[in-house]
């Protein structure tokens, strides 16, 4: 048996894999844990296995996957993305290893459950709905007025998400959200609808160890419409660790992590600060996505990465230094490309003028040239994205412009997926 802690990652899929990296850095031992049979469509093509130690399927009895895990005899059970947050709970809870149990297990996955186990504990949250009648949906929507968002109750990344101001839209999105299958290739049973938070979006991404938190990073959205989405979300900045909106933001966060009984491990805390003040509008127990602490580390040398495994694999380290000052360093966004239609990607125009720009750090490019491309309507859909890092924050600010600027339709040459109405009949 190797002397080096061993670490079971529930779901480490694509981006995610930078958990098991940042573990892996450390000395770790890495064992991986598939929550599910079939690998979810979101996540389906190659991925290396090569990191693990053992690869072990969950089939649907924890006993016997408890068993496999046990085997390794791990130091803790870390979900590695959003889909397995169930089952990390519970295995850690089985083990006898740090786990924030199952008991709030669904509150922590399922976004009505969660809003209304936060306002049960005296912390404030968004009206809401749960959906499973449309005429219900629609006499709510009346009588509440306003504009509403109606999405899935277990998805992310802002699939499946609608911005509706008429009862006849939100029980349009209603029918294109019930039934179907989400990012995770789960079946959604019924929705919730919201109320719209007005304000800024700020993620704050945490790590805690026997319930002490400690926020390492805190991003700052900001949004346009565009492809018929009223709030699509298309750059996050980096923000200075310290300041009034941090403090704000942070003191509710941990309210939010105590509510829904976050005692150990990553999260990621998605909140409006709204004129009423701090509103959450989702959390997630598990590290942010998109890589976003990957950069935060590059930016900074530090980030909830770090604060992760310390908390695990050093939990006296994380218990006397989680109030430590986070260092000061380069200001970084993440700028999301905006796809305006869909078909055949014939080529960019003007990819080189954005590597030109002063603060360029990063082209990540998912739509290649002969291949698909589709609008831009949720955090998957970005084509491209280009991240930006320098010691001025105005070079980094003025540099995320210029791209929104180049960023138009004569940035792509497409042709376009024909008008289903002018295909003649079979």
């Amino acid at each position: 048996m190797s002397a080096s802690p061993v670490v079971a990652i529930v779901d480490s899929y694509g981006l995610s894999k930078i958990v098991s990296d940042e573990f892996q850095k450390r000395g770790a031992v890495l064992v991986r844990v598939q929550s599910t049979p079939e690998v979810p469509a979101a996540y389906r093509g190659a991925f290396d296995l090569s990191a693990y130690a053992d690869n072990i399927v969950h089939r649907g009895d924890l006993e016997e996957t408890a068993r496999a895990v046990a085997a390794h005899r791990p130091v803790a059970v870390v979900a590695g993305g959003e889909i397995g947050v169930e089952l990390a709970d519970a295995l850690s809870e089985s083990l006898g290893l740090p786990t924030n149990g199952t008991a709030l297990s669904a509150a922590r996955r399922d976004k009505y459950v969660m809003i209304e186990t936060i306002k049960r504990a005296g912390v404030p949250g968004a009206h809401q709905l749960l959906v499973h009648d449309t005429a219900e949906l629609a006499a709510w929507h009346e009588e509440f007025g306003g504009r509403i968002v109606l999405k899935p109750l277990r998805s992310a990344a802002g699939n499946g998400v609608f911005f509706c101001d008429h009862p006849d839209q939100s029980v349009a999105a209603f029918a294109r959200i019930s039934g179907q299958e989400n990012v995770f290739s789960e079946r959604n049973d019924g929705a919730v609808a919201q109320e719209y938070l007005r304000g800024t979006e700020y993620m704050v991404n945490t790590a805690s160890r026997d319930g002490v938190h400690r926020v390492c990073e805190i991003w700052r959205t900001t949004r346009i419409t565009a492809n018929g989405v009223a709030d699509l979300s298309d750059t996050v900045y980096l923000m200075p660790r310290n300041g009034p909106v941090q403090e704000r933001l942070s003191q509710y966060a941990g309210q939010v992590l105590d509510a829904l009984g976050i005692v150990h491990g990553p999260a990621h805390v998605e909140i409006k600060l709204t004129a009423s003040g701090p509103m959450l509008v989702e959390m997630g127990a598990r590290i942010c996505g998109a890589s976003l602490p990957y950069y935060a580390q590059t930016a900074h040398g530090t980030s909830q990465l770090d604060w992760t495994a310390e908390a695990y694999l050093r939990p006296e380290y994380f218990l006397d230094h989680h109030a430590d000052e986070t260092p000061e360093g380069r200001f970084c966004a993440f700028v999301g490309l905006v796809s305006p239609t869909a078909g055949t990607l014939n080529a960019y125009r003007g990819l080189e003028a954005l590597k030109e720009l002063e603060s360029f750090s990063e082209l990540k490019v998912y739509a290649q040239p002969g291949g698909r491309i589709a609008r831009t309507v949720d955090d998957l859909s970005y084509p491209a994205v280009v991240i930006l890092m320098h010691d001025s924050e105005e070079t980094v600010l003025r540099d995320a412009n210029t791209i929104r600027y180049l960023d138009g339709p004569s940035f792509y040459d497409v042709t376009p997926d024909p008008d289903p109405a002018s295909v003649p009949a079979a």
